[in-house]
Parts: structure tokens; sequence; C-alpha cells
């Protein structure tokens, strides 16, 4: 039977009673037997709307002989018997049952998407799951719950955005920068030499992605170290008023190598790949990796609404060729924790985006 991990919330009524029913309920209702439960820990909300009480949060690990549908389906019977009535996103609730691993399984069905698509970064869910699971392994990042905790406290507050051309990573950078009043690190195309590259890619594709990438590089020198980097071996709590001076960018430094791979002839791949590699040395990791993805009818409609000069030349093709690259490179184990958002509707991916940030306090 493989061990799943649940994660339990309460913002209503006694919570902590609630809490212990439901945990109590979900090892009987699912015939399953208790391996591992954290403690509660209180938190605050995260997104939704304004003015809701702090929640407490907790997980659990058991092992059940029923599977991850019927697990679901277990869950949500005992939220709605314990009060649980569905409204508003992210709105307070009488009890929160999250299915957020069930052994390995990777799935991604309308109805439940396995691992749960945002415990990889959630505070409120990685410290008490340490407690409880701290070297299960989240099986699409490969890391375990440790590390992945361990990455929210050991680097900068910075969040960079990626994307395929025209997808909207500026706008969406500067709107966040603006409501976190964070920093904004920019990127600076010299549009002269992108209008020479679109039109020969061949000719001038090393040279235009070298200058890229070592723009990149220079900009996220301004990115400081975190403060929890100094903490004792061991301490991976976050103070209880600690707030973050985040840093956003409308780009991520790794998104070169797949721009090289949509762009570069092979031939010349393993050279570039050896310049990012000794360059990345020096560049700050992100603590999350924003993926901005739509169809490649969608983009190239944006690309020739905002009318630049230099991009008329841009065929589907090209475009396709950097969505993938960009898919398969957020996919390196290496990589962390990626939100990957493929809605068109801008609001909804900037409230996914700011609860994201919100989440990894």
């Amino acid at each position: 039977m493989p061990f799943c991990l649940i994660g339990l919330g309460s913002n209503q009524g006694n919570r902590q009673l609630l809490l212990e029913t439901a945990a109590a309920r979900v090892v009987a209702d699912a015939q399953g037997r208790l391996i591992a439960r954290s403690s509660w820990h209180e938190t605050a909300p995260v997104g939704g709307p304004p003015g809701q009480s702090a929640y407490l949060n907790g997980v659990m690990l058991i092992d059940a002989a029923c599977s991850p549908q019927q697990l679901l389906s277990i869950l949500q019977e005992i939220e709605l018997d314990l009060g649980r009535r569905r409204g508003e996103r992210w709105s307070q609730r009488t009890i929160d049952l999250d299915l957020l691993l069930y052994g390995d399984c990777v799935l991604d069905t309308p109805s439940l998407q396995l691992p749960h698509p945002r415990m990889a970064w959630r505070r409120f869910v990685l410290e008490p799951a340490v407690e409880a699971a701290a070297a299960m392994i989240h099986p699409t990042t490969g890391w375990t719950i440790g590390r992945l905790l361990k990455h929210l406290n050991t680097t900068p507050a910075y969040v960079a955005i990626t994307g395929p051309i025209a997808v909207g990573k500026t706008h969406m950078a500067q709107r966040l920068a603006t409501t976190l009043a964070a920093d904004l690190i920019v990127e600076q195309p010299d549009w002269g030499h992108l209008a020479d590259f679109y039109a020969d890619p061949a000719g001038h594709g090393w040279t235009t992605e070298l200058e890229f990438l070592d723009q990149r590089a220079r900009l996220l020198q301004a990115v400081s170290q975190p403060v929890r980097g100094t903490l004792p071996v061991g301490e991976t709590t976050t103070p209880a008023n600690h707030v973050s001076h985040w840093t956003i960018s409308d780009f991520w430094f790794d998104q070169s190598i797949a721009f090289a791979r949509a762009w570069l002839p092979e031939d010349r791949l393993p050279a570039f790949v050896e310049r990012w590699r000794e360059t990345s040395r020096d560049v700050a990791k992100p603590r999350l990796v924003v993926l901005l993805d739509l169809p490649g009818e969608t983009l190239m409609d944006r690309l020739h609404q905002r009318g630049r000069t230099c991009e008329q030349s841009l065929t589907a093709a090209p475009m396709e060729r950097i969505r993938q690259a960009l898919i398969d490179e957020v996919r390196r184990p290496d990589v962390g924790p990626v939100l990957r958002l493929t809605n068109d509707d801008h609001e909804a991916v900037f409230a996914e985006v700011l609860a994201a940030v919100q989440a990894m306090e």
C-alpha cells in the first residue's frame, strides 16, 4: 500500500477539534494506518477574500488500501460531513483536506492532480510535512520534502518569470513587483540586433544568445542573498514577523538554454551549454520559477498585435520550438519548484502568482 500525504487546514469554528476529528475519520474511512502526523501550525491565509481568520494547518502520513480517486472521494465526503461548503476560491472553510502525495504517483485529470500542484512552494504545507515525512519524494521535482523546505529557507526572495516570446512576461513581472513593492529586473534587448537575428538566425544566433546570457548574468548580480542562509544548521523555520523583500525578473537565467536549443545548430550547443554552466555558478537561483505558457496560435496573435517591427518575420515553427524547449527545461531535476500557468485570463494568472509568492513567506 502506498504512503499517502494529506494536508489538513481549518480557519472556522473549533479548528483543532475539527482537525483532530478529520484526521481520525481519514484513517478509519480509508481503512488505513496512521504512519505519522505533524503538530498543528497557525498560519496567515493565502489568497482569497480579505479579512479571513488565521488557519491551523498540519499534515498526516497514512497508508491506504484505496486508489487515489477513492481516497479523494473519502476526503471530500469528510469535508462535507464537517461543514465544508465550497464557494469563492481560497475562501474560509471549516475543514480543508488535500491529497498532496500518493506514493510516487503522477496524475493530471480534471478532478485530481498528483502531486498537489502547489505544495512544492507552500510553506504552510512544507513546514508540517517535514515533521511527518521529510524523506518522502516529491515525484515531479525529484526532491525530498526536506529539500523543498530547505530551498525556501536558503534561496533569495526572488521569483523568475519565464515563457515564450509574446506571452506577457514583462507585464506580469511589472505588476507583481508593483503589488509587492519588490525590486524589478527587466531585460533590455537591443532591438536592432534582434531584427538582424530574426531575419538571419543562422548568421546571428550564436552572438545574440551569448549577449542575452551575459546580460542576464549582469542583471542578476543585484539579487541579494537570503538572510536565512546564515541560520544555524538545522534551523528551518521562518521568524513569525519575517516579511521578505522580493525581487522579480521578467526572465529566468536558465531560459538561455531553452532559447539556444531552439535557435542554435546542434553542433554549437555543447559550447553554449558549457558557457552557461560556467556563468551560472555566480547567478542567484530563484525561489520559484513561473512559466507562463500559451498555445502557439495565441502567442502568434499576441505577437502580431503588439506590432514590433523586428518580430514580424517570426513564424509559428520557431515559436513552438521555444515553447517546447522551455517546457523541457523546467522539467530538469535540479530546477526545483515551478509554477506553470496555461490560462489566458491575465487576472486569474496574476492571482495565482501572487498567492504563490505569499505562500512562500
